[in-house]
Order: structure tokens, then C-alpha cells, then sequence
């Protein structure tokens, strides 16, 4: 899988409601002229993702909170990060009908490059694959099932209805969950082979106030404070199996990558 993340993209987390679970993927297209320009330069294709990302952000119609989808894929094979995973898309046309399926757009349109190749029927593939092995149902559907629409267009339809199947030479799925990283400043948060509890630093407030922000405020009862407590711990470890970490490689102290996307403040 080539996936494309939101850090590389330059994007915070995503604001969107955090949602663990649901019946299966909906698959979508752009809808518009989309320019054949995509087939032959990737940076064409991220330039378009993150116009998308933009045009949805300044429609205060529909108040997007982030890009709609969940991710898109590419002329190239890339899967593109948008609101990824745990988070409830935007893009089924209804709440009920967003919470019922993740989204994920193929980069073609109803004009210009209307045809996705072989390697983004594989990228759709790739996202299904992942999302499904973070809480996805099995149910590939397209937009048009359940909402009036002639999304995601005739080509990517007729891949829907035939079962969605992955192109043969596009990869065989998501990547391997993530492995834990040392941390180069691990000693703050360890007391030899345990965690600091007790331990005073501004830094764990600051920790705690963006774990909460991002949803896992649920292990506190009172809010993020200088002291590292136990609902920290608890916090930051359901927040990195929350990006695909698991076993022991989710388990307490912070490992650099997960610490970078929680955009913790110098303090």
C-alpha cells in the first residue's frame, strides 16, 4: 500500500466525530470535470486532494468539519489520507447514511478522466482493506446506494456492483500495523521499566489537554494536570492503538511518531 498521510500532506489531525465502527465502505467519485493531467503527474493528484479539502472547508452549507471522505486514491496507486480512520465521513449525502459506512473517492469525475486505472481500483482496495481491519463491516457499496445521486459514476459503479475486486500486480493490502519507536526522551515518562506516575512536568498537561481534545478525554475525571497519572497512560496508549498500533507496540511511554501527530505544544 502507498498511502499518502495527512502529516505529509501538512494537515492536523482531523476534526472530524470520532466513529469506530460501521457497516462496510461506500465508494465515491468527484462528480466534475477532472483533469486527464492526473494520469501522468502525481503532483497533480495531491494538488487536487488538498483543493478538495479546501472547496469542502469553505462550504458553509454543508460546515464540513475536514475533507468529506475517509480517503482518496489516485491515477497512481496512492491512497490519500482525508479523514482516516475512526472518524465519520461526510460524504453519504445524510448522518444516518454517514453513519453507516465509511467513504472513500476515487479521483475521477464526469468529465476529463472519467476512467480509474487498474492501481486506483487497487488504492480503493488498499483503504477498504484498512479501514475494514480498524472496525469496517464487510459492505462495499457505491454513493448512489441509499442516496439519489449518480455518484460514483458509471465505471466505478459497475466495479462496485461486480464486488469491488482488486486488479491483479496492485498489492495484496493494507500495511503492517505500525511497530513501536523508541523515544529519545523516554526517560521523562518512565521510572525504570514503569511508568513515571507521580512524576511533574508541563509537558503532561499540555499531553493530556490534546489526548482529550482528540477524544479520549473519557479516562479523566478531572482534566490533564502537571501530575502523570494513570489516565494518561491509559489515554495515550488507547490513542496509539487508535493509529494501528497493538499488543505491547501501543503500550506506555509515547514513541516519536504517534507524539508528532498529537501535535503536543512546546512547553
Amino acid at each position: 500500500m502507498k498511502l499518502v498521510t495527512r502529516a505529509a500532506l501538512g494537515w492536523p489531525a482531523s476534526a472530524a466525530p470520532l466513529q469506530a465502527t460501521t457497516e462496510g465502505t461506500k465508494v465515491h467519485y468527484e462528480g466534475t470535470f477532472v483533469s486527464t493531467k492526473l494520469l501522468t503527474d502525481h503532483a497533480a493528484c495531491i494538488a487536487e486532494w488538498k483543493a478538495i479539502r479546501k472547496s469542502h472547508l469553505a462550504n458553509t452549507k454543508e460546515n464540513y468539519s475536514d475533507i468529506a471522505y475517509n480517503y482518496g486514491a489516485c491515477p497512481h496507486g496512492y491512497l490519500l489520507e482525508g479523514r482516516g480512520i475512526g472518524r465519520r465521513t461526510g460524504a453519504n449525502g445524510n448522518q444516518p447514511l454517514n453513519r453507516a459506512h465509511y467513504a472513500i473517492v476515487g479521483l475521477v469525475g464526469d468529465e476529463g478522466l472519467t476512467e480509474p486505472t487498474d492501481e486506483m481500483l487497487g488504492a480503493i482496495r488498499d483503504g477498504i482493506e484498512l479501514l475494514r481491519a480498524h472496525g469496517a463491516g464487510t459492505e462495499i457499496k457505491g454513493h448512489r446506494d441509499g442516496y439519489a445521486t449518480e455518484c460514483p459514476g458509471g465505471p466505478l459503479y459497475a466495479w462496485v456492483k461486480k464486488g469491488a475486486p482488486r486488479p491483479a500486480g496492485t498489492g495484496s493490502g493494507p500495511a503492517p500495523a505500525p511497530k513501536y519507536e523508541p523515544f529519545p526522551g523516554a526517560q521523562l515518562f518512565m521510572a525504570g521499566s514503569k511508568p513515571a506516575i507521580g512524576r511533574s512536568s508541563k509537558i503532561f498537561t499540555a499531553m493530556g489537554k490534546r489526548l482529550i481534545a482528540k477524544g479520549f478525554g473519557r479516562y479523566y475525571r478531572v482534566g490533564a494536570g502537571p501530575k502523570l497519572g494513570e489516565a494518561d497512560v491509559k489515554a495515550y496508549e488507547a490513542y496509539q492503538r487508535s493509529l494501528g498500533y497493538t499488543g505491547a507496540d501501543a503500550k506506555w511511554p509515547p514513541g516519536p511518531t504517534s507524539w508528532s501527530k498529537l501535535h503536543v505544544p512546546n512547553v
